[in-house]
Formats: structure tokens, sequence, C-alpha cells
């Protein structure tokens, strides 16, 4: 870093903690201006909104800006997401994460904006969104001076709680136990029950679901339409998919959907274990999975898993930036044209059951045939030829090893 760049910092802020602290540290230390900035990707109402400009503005910042990026999620992430059914370890949907890449880059065009040469986080050693921010920001701005001050500083809370007493300047909210990020696509939840593997979180820490099973609401039958792989009305109710995507999750959250403590592998190779809450996020999934059960050939679906493992890796990594992405991506896309349709769905508390789909591309209405009653696409001389045909390879096996 140059002595006599006088530039701005752009720091990424969430208002806890380890970016509060950040705040004071990085003018005392470079003796340089900080302009805050939250990209919103979901969970940040007007009044949360405007205490996270307060508190920034209070802690030293001589700008605050908040991005609306909640559009640019959904297309740039999650109908990706949506697309390819990615659940990682087969549970978790990314709810948490995915959205470290657009943040880089909210945070590199704010940079060139401002004319700033060094933009910072608040990230940890210990985590994933360390290496998510330094992997896009420096795929994004080769260039660009990236500083973690907690990090690389190894501070501990008790260090920077201090700090922020000593010099009079106003604290992040105390008082719970557990760590919670919220995006629009779910939240993740960590306490010291996390920290291990044996139990669970307690009911109240859970954020949208808390008391549903306790407290169980009457069961309720919904429908979600897709265009070409896009959510595009609940209920018979056209919204955009931001919109659908939030009013799902204040919907499904109570009956306890999307409810789990995913146990995985972290960035670092480490093994790591989070609760979350993703209702809008699984039954998205569950009744797209099951529309494209409808339309999709065995050979179109099989191919598009195993992109989808990949791609949700790559995601995770917050490696999304990387060229590779856009090739699977426009794999996926091509196969959603005909993903189009709607699906019927009962919620129960702990229960998402997939009544019917229906699509005018549907493979099971095109078919003559019904399966396991009538034939109606070919004879049963073609079933016996086709049996005497596939049975093949285990003849041969079997004749070989009569020969041995």
């Amino acid at each position: 870093m140059s002595e006599t760049d006088s530039s701005p910092i752009i720091l990424a802020f969430s208002g806890g903690l380890d970016t509060s602290f950040c705040v004071p540290w990085l003018k005392e230390t470079y003796g340089r201006e900080v302009i805050t900035a939250t990209i919103d990707t979901g969970g940040l109402d007007a009044e949360a909104a405007a205490r996270l400009k307060q508190r920034a503005l209070a802690l030293g910042a001589v700008e605050h800006v908040l991005v609306d990026a909640r559009q640019d999620f959904f297309d740039g992430v999650i109908r990706h997401l949506i697309a390819g059914n990615v659940l990682r370890g087969n549970a978790y949907p990314l709810c948490v994460g995915a959205e470290r890449g657009l943040q880089a880059q909210r945070l590199a065009e704010l940079a060139v904006d401002r004319k700033a040469t060094t933009v910072a986080h608040g990230c940890t050693a210990a985590g994933n969104d360390q290496v998510r921010f330094e992997v896009a920001l420096r795929t994004l701005s080769p260039g660009l001076e990236v500083l973690a001050p907690v990090r690389d500083n190894s501070w501990v809370r008790e260090e920077q709680l201090a700090y922020l007493e000593k010099h009079g300047l106003p604290l992040p909210d105390q008082g719970s136990d557990y760590s919670i990020n919220r995006g629009l696509w779910g939240i993740t939840i960590g306490g010291r029950e996390t920290l291990t593997s044996q139990a669970s979180i307690p009911e109240s820490a859970w954020v949208l679901s808390a008391n549903a099973f306790s407290e169980p609401a009457e069961g309720s039958t919904h429908e979600l339409e897709f265009e070409a792989g896009i959510p595009v009305a609940l209920d018979g109710e056209s919204l955009s998919p931001v919109l659908l995507i939030e009013k799902l999750e204040q919907l499904a959250g109570r009956y306890g959907i999307g409810r789990g403590i995913h146990l995985g592998d972290t960035v670092l190779g480490t093994k790591g274990r989070v609760a979350f809450e993703a209702p809008a996020a699984i039954t998205l999934i569950t009744a797209h999975r099951e529309l494209e059960k409808l339309v999709l050939s065995a050979q179109q679906a099989r191919l598009k898993d195993t992109l989808a493992a990949a791609y949700g890796d790559l995601v995770h990594e917050g490696r999304q930036l990387d060229l590779v992405c856009r090739d699977v991506e426009a794999f996926f896309d091509s196969s959603q044209t005909r993903v189009s349709g709607t699906v019927r769905f009962t919620l129960r508390p702990g229960s998402l059951f997939i009544d019917g789909t229906d699509s005018p591309h549907s493979l099971l209405a095109a078919t003559r045939g019904v399966y396991g009653e009538a034939a109606g696409e070919w004879t049963a001389a073609d079933t016996l030829g086709f049996a005497r045909v596939l049975s093949l390879t285990g003849t041969l096996q079997t004749r070989a090893a009569d020969r041995s």
C-alpha cells in the first residue's frame, strides 16, 4: 500500500462486531476515509437498513452505501441453483455464501466509482467467507488491494470490544449466543451446538420456524407456476421471483419446511456444521425437480445432476465468476426451455408433499402407452426382442463364466 494513497477504503459492512471494529481501526491505522457498503441480497428490511447506516456513520464512516442486489442475486445465482436443484450434501441449498461473489462484484464496482484502490472485509481466519471474498475480488480486479484486519491480526472478540469501548464508540447488539446470517435464499444459524456433531440447536434459536411442531399450523395446499424453470406465480398470483421467494419463505417457514443442520466440508478442507432455515429454497427446488421429472428425458436429468454437483462446489468455494460456471449455466438454460407448468403441493408441519404436476410439455401425457396397463407404442413381439437384446451382455458373461 502506497503511503501517499489518500483514496477511501471501501469496507463490506454487516453491522456486526467484526465490521464495526474495522471502521475506526482502518481510519486510525491508515489515516484514510472509510466508506461502508452493505450489499443487500435479501433479509434486510427498511428499519434494519436505517440502523446499519446510523451505526456506520456513528463509527466514523464518511459515507454509507446500500445496494439493493436482490434481483441481481436471483438473476445471477439463484435461478441457476433452482435449475440445477443444487443441494450440497443432498440437504443444504447454499442459502448463505452463494451471494459472496455478487457482493464482491458490487464492492469492486463501488471502488471504481469512488476511485478507491482498497477494499476491506471483516472475515476471520476460521470461515469460508474469507476465501470467497478473496477469490472473487482477485478474479474481478487483480490490482485491487484487499484488507482483512480481523483475520490478518488475529483480533479476538474481547479485544475488539475493548477497542470500541476505549474510543467511546457504539457497540453492536449483544445478548445472543447464536450467529445468524440471513439472505434471500435462507438463514444460517451457528452456535455452540454446531461446533460438534452431537446435538441440534434449541427450539428458541430457530428464526423462521420456532415452535412449528409444538404449535402446529393447519395443513394447506398451494400451487407454484414455472416458466422455463423460473418461478413466476404462487397460488395464481403473478409475482417477481424476489417477491415470490420472500412470500414463500413466510408461508413454508411456519411449517418448519427447510429446517436442517448441514454437516459438510469447508472451503479450507475441514469439517463444518451449521443450522439452516431455507423454506423457500427447499420448496422451490422440490417442486421444480418434480416438474422436471415430467418434462425432461432420463439422459437430460442424469447429465444435469452431474453438472449440478460440480456447480454447487464452485459456488460454495466462491468461484462462480470462473468461466466454467458460464458453461454450466448455458447447459442449465438449455435444459429449462420446456420446464414450464404448475406444481400443486400440500404443507403440513415438517412435511412438503407434492400432490401433482402438469405441463404442456408433459412426456407422460405424450405417450400412447400406460405403464403397467397397456402398450400403445409397441407390440408384444417388440418387447420380447428388446428384452433379448438388453439381456445379451449378461448372457455372454454367464457363458464366459461357464467356460472357465
